[in-house]
């Protein structure tokens, strides 16, 4: 079969197509993506109906067309049911189904509800057909509020309160918004239980055989069998694909070791099961053939075996939650399966871009996954560099046949992992800011201990649940061993994550590097990585500095940076007992950024101020550490401390040593004891003072008439205790950059102190508007917002305020 022609081009054209209408800023009305559906139907029948128009620009062009219509009216469609900003906060009693299976947090209960219908003070009201709701348990300091354990497929009557899906914008960050768009829910928010609300209702159980309801049934059981909490964890993502049962610490040494992609339902597990199903089907059906011949007349054995593993295989990949790499196997599989049983044989680069094609036309969003990537990336790797050849190029001496069917298969499997290894380092650069060192090594120890012991231990489970005793001691056996690896010191290298064209050659280098062509072309391939590997963002020149405030939601982050030195000005909220801005938000942000901090200052002991500040300390223990709450004197800061990197000065105002007892513990409350920091680089300059209250405010403006600052970090989120009309008029600032949480329960920035912005003509920007916020000394005319550079449809625009009633935040919704 020729590839030319509609064979390659056109789905070819519907992967070009659906990346196109990802790049939208702005849906366009629905009848436009209809019109292209249309006229992609009128190429597509004049190509069959008349030779001349069968060229393959057009073969391209219908498949770019219908992707295109056929994502963007499915976008539109979802569009269409947005929360509507009048019902954000409001008492809404709803009923609905749970359609996904419940996790268990720190705080409560996360679910997800389908909604059936909705009231609004006794009035029937239209929401989203999908919420993603939170039920807080006694944590939160109302032991009433407590959830009951809840199933998938109950039926419940709750009073909610709801706000449209908005997340956290920082360069290279997690998109919340695209994640929450493409799992189809259209508001976030929680559950009111407490003793002045409606009671929650159970109005129905969960009836019939339900898929979600067997996924829970089995986690449940995994959890009460095996004992070792993290091993439970891992066993129940291998076999529900439940991976928010894994632990943050074992995500964080299955990626320093890089055998991330074997603790969820790989297509590696996949294609074990199917082959297995394969085997036993085509078994079954012969010796049902030896009771009845007349039924393999009917369905030849071959048949049934290929129809029947790929069948048993698709239900295993729903079952365990239909990933991107499970999808991407069953339709492989399933490809293939048909060719051979139609006797043909369709080139690799057909098969590999139709189950692209399958995988986008049943979620288009997909495609800016990682996953779908490297899981992609990775096949297309082994195809074409034919590593899947068993013992290719491998001049094995002649040995007794056993020793040879050991000895191929291992070196096989050696040059794959190699292989795949090699290649997908750029890809993991361009996608995480890291590629993992001890990956090769490690995934030739893991994954046939994962894929031929642990999956089928734990899988076998379900059946024989002792056996997941065995698979938890298998595990914990694997723990150690990447454990000794992730420790080296070069286990996992972090690399700023480089701009696309060069990201993008790198890959193609790492692709050139393991194809089966001259020396000279993989060299080639080789030079092309470079300068990826040794790229580094730009820094501001000598003389200037570099304000970037961190949305971190309800919270304060800045990261200053100068030629060759950064500081990180507090640390984020503590999101809840496992989970904080440090981990979740800074590290990463930093990472990519290419950034060691030289110096650390937390401004003050608050949660919202320093609860990252162990995950930093933790990372980054070489780094200078000033707060106003520790009990080291040399770590403390100081009113009168100075120094200057790169030609900037920084200078600490506040607090005085007067403030401090001996054991380091302030006099003053916590927020009149924020260190409060003035960045100064000739006549621009930028004032950071954590939750400094007006008092103090007011104390330092009069004893230094003189300060200017063109920046100014809104004091304590712009509440309505802190910026001080003296402050304002001494300080004159040009910006002010207001972290604040979106819809957050305090009402910041208060209506009052916006009031005093225009008063004075100040500009602003907030956190939930802007994502992160970027100021630079030398540019000091203009804030770059996070929101605005590379904003998709999906992402959320936040109604300007217009009062002074605070809100009430759900819960926290990290990055």
């Amino acid at each position: 079969m020729s590839l030319s022609g509609p064979w390659l081009l056109l789905p070819l054209g519907w992967v070009l197509g659906v990346a196109g209408q990802l790049q939208q800023t702005a849906l366009w009305p629905w009848p436009v993506y209809g019109m292209a559906i249309l006229l992609g139907a009128l190429l597509l029948t004049l190509a069959a109906w008349r030779p001349g128009w069968r060229a393959g620009p057009v073969w391209l062009l219908v498949g770019m067309l219908c992707a295109s219509g056929v994502t963007g009216s499915r976008a539109a469609f979802h569009a269409a049911q947005a929360l509507p900003s009048a019902l954000e906060g409001r008492d809404i009693r709803v009923n609905g189904r749970i359609a996904s299976m419940p996790q268990t947090t720190p705080l409560g209960q996360r679910f997800e509800l389908r909604v059936d219908s909705a009231l609004l003070d006794g009035q029937p009201v239209v929401l989203p057909h999908r919420l993603q709701l939170s039920w807080f348990s006694a944590a939160r300091g109302d032991a009433s509020a407590s959830a009951p354990l809840l199933r998938a497929g109950e039926t419940w009557l709750l009073t909610v309160r709801l706000r449209q899906p908005h997340g956290n914008r920082n360069p290279h960050g997690w998109d919340r918004e695209r994640w929450l768009w493409e799992k189809g829910i259209g508001a976030t928010g929680y559950v009111r239980s407490g003793p002045r609300d409606p009671e929650p209702q159970r109005v129905g159980q969960a009836s019939g055989f339900s898929v979600l309801a067997a996924r829970q049934w089995v986690a449940e059981r995994i959890e009460a069998r095996v004992d070792e909490p993290r091993s439970a964890g891992v066993l129940a993502a291998l076999v529900v694909g439940d991976q928010s049962a894994i632990e943050r610490e074992d995500w964080d040494l299955f990626r320093t070791t890089g055998v991330a992609h074997l603790m969820s339902i790989s297509g590696l597990h996949v294609t074990m099961f199917a082959w297995l199903a394969v085997a036993l089907v085509g078994w079954g059906w012969r010796r049902l053939g030896l009771l009845w011949p007349g039924l393999l007349l009917a369905v030849p054995a071959p048949w049934a075996a290929g129809v029947g593993g790929v069948a048993l295989a698709g239900a295993y990949a729903l079952f365990s939650g239909w990933g991107v790499p499970a999808q991407r196997t069953v339709l492989m599989l399933g490809v293939v399966v048909a060719l051979r049983l139609s006797a043909r044989q369709w080139p690799w680069p057909l098969v590999w871009l139709l189950a692209m094609c399958a995988v986008l036309l049943l979620d288009p969003w997909a495609f800016l996954q990682p996953g779908f990537w490297l899981s992609f990336v990775a096949v297309g790797i082994l195809f074409a560099s034919d590593a899947g050849r068993r013992g290719a190029g491998v001049r094995v001496p002649e040995e007794p046949s056993a020793v040879r069917r050991f000895i191929r298969p291992a070196l096989g499997l050696l040059r794959e992992q190699a292989v795949v290894t090699v290649a997908l380092a750029p890809l993991a650069l361009l996608l995480f800011g890291q590629f993992s060192v001890v990956g090769l090594a490690a995934n030739l120890i893991a994954i046939p201990w994962v894929t031929l012991l642990i999956t089928p231990l734990a899988m076998l489970g379900v059946l024989l649940p002792p056996l997941w005793d065995l698979a938890s001691l298998a595990l914990q056996g694997l723990g150690l061993a990447l454990q000794w690896l992730g420790q080296w010191p070069w286990a996992a290298i972090h690399r700023a994550i480089p701009p696309l064209p060069l990201a993008l050659a790198a890959v193609l280098g790492g692709v050139l590097l393991v194809l089966r062509w001259p020396v000279v072309v993989r060299a080639a391939g080789l030079l092309l990585m470079v300068p990826a590997l040794f790229w580094s963002p730009q820094r501001p020149p000598p003389g200037a500095f570099e304000v970037l405030a961190i949305d971190v939601g309800q919270g304060s982050a800045v990261l200053v940076r100068t030629a060759g030195h950064s500081l990180l000005f507090d640390a984020g909220p503590r999101y809840s007992p496992d989970s904080d801005a440090g981990q979740r938000v800074i590290l990463p942000l930093l990472r990519a950024l290419g950034e060691q901090p030289d110096a650390v200052m937390i401004s003050h002991r608050d949660s919202d101020h320093a609860g990252g500040a162990d995950a930093v300390r933790v990372a980054w223990p070489q780094a200078r550490w000033l707060s106003s709450y520790d009990p080291d004197p040399n770590q403390r800061c100081l009113a009168g401390q100075r120094w200057q990197w790169d030609g900037v000065d920084f200078e600490v105002l506040h607090p005085m040593p007067e403030h401090y007892r001996s054991d380091g513990s302030g006099l003053l409350s916590s927020n009149a004891m924020s260190c409060t920091l003035l960045i100064r680089a000739g006549e621009q300059a930028a004032w950071l003072s954590g939750d400094l209250d007006a008092e103090r405010e007011t104390r330092l403006a009069l004893a230094r008439p003189d300060l200017r600052a063109s920046l100014m970090l809104a004091p304590h989120h712009g509440s309505r205790s802190s910026s001080s009309p003296v402050l304002l008029n001494t300080l004159k600032p040009r910006w002010v950059l207001v972290q604040s949480g979106y819809r957050n329960r305090f009402g910041h920035p208060a209506p009052e102190v916006l009031a005093r912005y225009r008063e004075r003509d100040l500009s602003w920007v907030t956190s939930p508007d802007c994502g992160a916020a970027t100021w630079r000394s030398h540019q000091p005319d203009r804030v770059l917002c996070e929101r605005e550079r590379g904003r998709r449809y999906w992402h959320h625009l936040s109604p300007k305020p217009s009062g002074g009633e605070p809100h009430e935040e759900a819960a926290p919704d990290p990055d």
